[in-house]
């Protein structure tokens, strides 16, 4: 689930915290992904207009583990 989905959704940051049950400030520290557990309650909440799409989670987490390993290669 997409954080710019949810504040869509929702209204705003304000009122997707509440609806996730966490602080304002964490929905500003959320990336692109609202956090796989937040995920799980906001579709809950929302009625299942928004939807926690595993495959999503797991294909960020492939990219990142890619990019990092790119990263720690040597260019020699």
């Amino acid at each position: 689930m997409y954080k710019n989905d949810a504040i869509r959704f929702f209204g705003n940051k304000t009122k997707v915290a509440a609806a996730a049950g966490v602080k304002p400030a964490s929905v500003s520290v959320w990336g692109e992904l609202v956090p796989e557990k937040n995920a799980a309650k906001l579709q809950m909440v929302s009625g299942g207009v928004l939807v926690y799409d595993p495959e999503i989670y797991a294909e960020y987490k492939r990219n990142r583990r890619e990019e990092l390993n790119n990263e720690n290669q040597s260019s020699n």
